[in-house]
């Protein structure tokens, strides 16, 4: 009769991952340490997890950095609330810092890849893509929307930015590409907040 995985020694190695991606970066990352913080050995780590980068893209996916429901009764405050959200997410090590690195092994491997779209970008853009159908169905947004165009308009100019540096992410920011995106794909009848102005 097999014998039952032990649920313990999977949160133990995901909270070691995350915890030494803060501590130690990416890169430096190896499978000695996190069995060592995680108080386990490596072969019972190679036992659940097909790689060390497939053991960090999954303890991504538990933390969920910048995921987040929003539902104000405004389309350009939800907007702004999903971008702040991944705005800071992309200031925390376990999401930004790791994401540049990651990035080339997500390249070299499709799998993983997959398994990183599915697991750790696809709830972000589901949040999102709740508050779009509400503002369509509000009549803030134009229907006939292409959401995953949309939905790329308002995250990449926040990603693009984390990973290459060329320009601020200042708390402003958020609202500034919300204000820019909804100019093209909003009706004009946006409820914003009256405090925004």
């Amino acid at each position: 009769m097999a014998r039952r995985r032990d649920e313990r020694i999977d949160h133990a190695v995901l909270a070691a991952v995350t915890e030494l991606v803060a501590e130690v970066g990416y890169p430096a990352l190896t499978m000695e340490a996190i069995a060592q913080r995680a108080g386990t050995t490596k072969p019972a780590i190679r036992r659940r997890w097909k790689s060390q980068k497939h053991l960090v893209v999954e303890a991504m996916a538990r933390d969920r950095a910048g995921v987040v429901d929003m539902d104000t009764g405004c389309t350009h405050c939800d907007i702004v609330g999903h971008l702040e959200a991944l705005r800071v997410a992309m200031d925390d090590p376990v999401l930004g810092h790791v994401l540049p690195a990651l990035v080339a092994d997500l390249a070299d491997d499709p799998e993983l890849r997959d398994t990183f779209l599915t697991a750790v970008w696809a709830p972000r853009r589901e949040a999102c893509e709740v508050s779009l159908r509400k503002g369509v169905a509000r009549g803030d947004l134009r229907t006939g929307l292409d959401v995953d165009l949309v939905l790329d308009l308002f995250a990449a100019p926040v990603v693009f930015r984390s990973l290459f540096g060329h320009s601020g992410l200042g708390p402003k920011f958020p609202e500034d590409v919300a204000r820019a995106v909804l100019r093209g794909v909003g009706t004009g009848e946006g409820h914003r907040c009256a405090e925004r102005g």
